[in-house]
């Protein structure tokens, strides 16, 4: 394409990528690629009003659509508010690629004005990070960071751009492939592993389907579900691959861990063949690991090798892409007897009688697990659910029946808090169409509340349901439960006037005290058109159960009581 300034080749290499919308915020460093933005009109540039925002957002795009997501930022605090998104992204195996600005290549271990280095604080958070040197270099290394992001096990890449090196001219020829000799993921598992796992499968009793992230991440939903279908094996979920079921099939039993419900944590305990795809065995879905599936062997399929037998002893070690590895492991399983796990199915079925996943509910005050319940009963499938961290991230894994992959966008690894609402802004701007909603709580929901501005100036409007407790709920649940209720610093007696708030900034609010106000708030918000805050008022003392107690045996659950105490 001839002779052109770095910036201008930055612009050019988004553009070649395919990305519609890019979130960021200007400065200094940066400025001369803003300026380029300015003379293209080939993608959008959504300015949020802070960076962590807008790294978010990106993550919340790449989520919703399964495309990298990317995020522009300038140097110094620019970069360093964009720490915690990429981050988050890491933890979540997102692929987000993070463009920063960077002092220019004589300032770099001078301390320059806005200078830090971004490359050494990323390095424990980003699959990749490059500092370009060159502007010779620079289309090949977007080239690179891209298929880096999206390829193998995704991840956040971030570019660090010198601001001279925005301003050089060079020659811009964007590589058609790249040539990567020390990165070459693994897509096809190898076929005798595969053969000895579904031997494995076929001689099991008490088999168990353990889905992670990973399932979504690669597509392969509708391949697994034919697999649990095809073998009549139970299925438990993470809080990352809740939808990839679907809330209603007979096979899934729901999602185990922490806050699991009670037959995915006794199948977990009492399986005897552990077929993890695309699980990472977190500790929060693990609880103690010397408890954790003690009577069972493991299959791992993951396309991270380095993932494979980091927390666990694996029996049968897959590295791979979960679809591949299914698509090789469906014909080899025809003809298993599906008999063969009819008690197992049973038991299991009677455990969930035992202890369903349910709660008291209340006509004097609103429980939060109705009003989950209930928006899923309003907007169901056509909607997608970002949330924030904490009880209502917990509430809305548990009780909004997800129907597909994809619908479920959360901070799950990094539990970040302010996540929600500037992911759901990134899933609206991808799928303008759908409802959005930001399940948040009144704590989560003040720490990126700036993006009120975002949404109202750029027409994107996502619902805010704010699960309003008064308190920092979860930690404040673990204080009730282990700390003898000394409630330090979690009383969030002293608030905003929320409808108030969102009306300054130009959306719109409503204060929802019952039943019949929360129909018609949900109903008039979808009609309004306009981001709004739905200021729920719920039980004060509700606690998220079943809880595991951490580093506890899956099989020692807190259960719900049958009847709601007082705290």
């Amino acid at each position: 394409m001839g002779q052109m300034s770095g910036a201008q080749m930055v612009c050019e290499a988004i553009i070649a990528e395919g990305v519609k919308t890019v979130f960021g915020y200007p400065g200094g460093a940066i400025m001369n690629v803003y300026d380029e933005i300015y003379n293209q009109d080939v993608f959008e540039h959504i300015l949020n009003r802070h960076e962590q925002a807008s790294v978010h957002a990106a993550d919340g795009y790449a989520r919703a659509t399964g495309e990298v997501g990317v995020a522009m930022v300038t140097s110094g605090p620019g970069f360093t508010n964009a720490v915690t998104g990429l981050a988050t992204a890491y933890m979540d195996s997102i692929p987000i690629v993070v463009i920063s600005g960077q002092v220019p290549l004589a300032l770099i271990g001078t301390d320059g004005f806005q200078e830090i280095d971004a490359v050494g604080i990323s390095r424990p958070c980003t699959k990749h990070n490059f500092l370009v040197r060159s502007v010779e270099e620079l289309p090949r290394v977007m080239k690179e960071a891209f298929y880096i992001a999206r390829t193998g096990r995704p991840g956040p890449v971030l570019v660090d751009i010198p601001k001279d090196i925005t301003s050089t001219m060079g020659e811009f020829v964007y590589p058609d492939s790249v040539n990567l000799p020390t990165y070459k993921p693994t897509y096809k598992g190898n076929n005798k592993q595969i053969e000895k796992a579904v031997e494995a499968i076929k001689s099991a009793k008490k088999p168990l389907l353990y889905l992670g992230g990973g399932v979504v991440l690669s597509g392969a939903a509708t391949l697994v579900k034919e697999m649990a279908e095809k073998t009549q094996i139970p299925v438990v979920e993470t809080l990352m691959a809740l939808g990839s079921m679907g809330a209603k099939h007979p096979l899934r039993l729901g999602m185990l861990g922490m806050h699991g419900n009670y037959a995915s944590n006794m199948a977990m305990s009492e399986t005897d063949l552990v077929i993890s795809l695309g699980a990472r065995f977190d500790d929060r879905v693990t609880g103690k690991l010397s408890e954790f599936a003690k009577y069972a062997d493991i299959i791992h399929v993951d396309i991270d090798a380095a993932n494979i037998g980091k927390l666990v002893d694996v029996d049968y070690p897959i590295v791979g892409d979960i679809t591949e590895v299914i698509k090789v492991m469906l014909p080899l399983l025809d003809g298993v007897d599906t008999d063969r796990y009819e008690a197992w199915r049973n038991i299991l079925k009677r455990y969930d009688e035992l202890h369903p996943q349910s709660f008291v509910d209340s006509d004097e005050v609103i429980k939060p697990q109705w009003a989950i319940e209930r928006i899923g009963e309003l907007v169901g499938e056509d909607a997608i659910i970002t949330s924030d961290v904490g009880q209502h991230q917990m509430w809305a894994a548990q009780h909004y029946p997800f129907d597909r992959p994809r619908q479920w966008i959360n901070s799950g690894g990094l539990g970040t808090m302010g996540f929600g609402f500037p992911a759901a802004l990134g899933a609206k701007k991808a799928f303008p169409e759908k409802t959005v909603i930001n399940v948040t709580g009144d704590g989560s929901i003040l720490m990126n509340m700036q993006e009120l501005v975002t949404a109202a100036e750029y027409k994107i409007p996502v619902i805010n349901l704010i699960l309003n407790n008064h308190f920092l709920g979860m930690v404040r649940q673990w204080q009730t439960f282990f700390y003898e209720k000394r409630y330090s610093e979690t009383d969030l007696t002293f608030q905003p006037n929320w409808k108030a708030l969102a009306e300054a900034c130009g959306g719109i609010g409503y204060d929802v005290t019952t039943k019949e106000e929360f129909d018609a708030a949900i109903k008039d918000a979808i009609k309004q058109d306009k981001v709004c805050f739905m200021n729920v008022a719920v039980n004060r003392f509700e606690d998220v159960l079943p809880m595991v107690p951490a580093g506890g045996a899956l099989f020692n659950m807190m259960l719900p009581q049958t009847t709601q105490g007082d705290a």
